[in-house]
């Protein structure tokens, strides 16, 4: 498989493509996704980056983020490394998007159109070492808590999503459910 991204306008339609590294290093827009996990108590899935990745290495962020290659639908992808970073795949439903820009000290820059997918497992989780130091479910109040009391601890990109996350958990799901407490 190559390791491309591509490359987007403001409006999410393909411009081309460029080798990852690349498009990171120069800041160029492209498309990305998010996968949050849900299990039956409405605890979310967080997994610590591996210490190998080429930046956030060691912080926590939702279960899975990546890109699709240039001709692979971004639900294919996502479920595709879903399995390949945690070791299981589940159903995936569409959620909400947004750009954002971020820049590293290394010198690499984010800036990614995001498409957040949703999704719902209980069983075996079977991290990849090379993408995955730690996994662990948390309720959304315990994340919230420990993003505002150590934000450097998590990804950018995280705590821009979980905010609209939570809205999402409040407006789509009954309490009855269980996943709102």
């Amino acid at each position: 498989m190559n390791n491309e991204v591509i490359l987007v306008n403001e409006k999410d339609e393909p411009v081309g493509s460029m080798e990852k590294l690349r498009a990171h290093q120069e800041g160029l827009l492209h498309r990305a996704f998010s996968v949050f996990i849900l299990n039956d108590a409405g605890e979310m899935l967080l997994q610590q980056r591996a210490q190998t990745k080429y930046h956030s290495a060691g912080l926590w962020t939702n279960a899975c983020c990546s890109h699709p290659q240039p001709g692979e639908d971004t639900i294919t992808s996502a479920v595709r490394r879903l399995q390949e970073e945690l070791g299981f795949t589940t159903t995936l439903s569409p959620l909400f998007s947004f750009t954002y820009r971020s820049s590293f000290e290394n010198g690499l820059i984010e800036h990614e159109y995001d498409h957040v997918f949703v999704g719902y497992h209980e069983g075996h989780i079977n991290a990849n070492p090379a993408e995955v130091m730690s996994v662990a479910y948390r309720s959304i109040e315990d994340i919230q808590q420990s993003l505002d009391s150590n934000p450097e601890l998590y990804t950018t990109w995280f705590h821009i999503a979980l905010p609209m996350m939570a809205e999402w958990l409040q407006q789509k799901m009954p309490a009855s459910a269980g996943l709102i407490k």
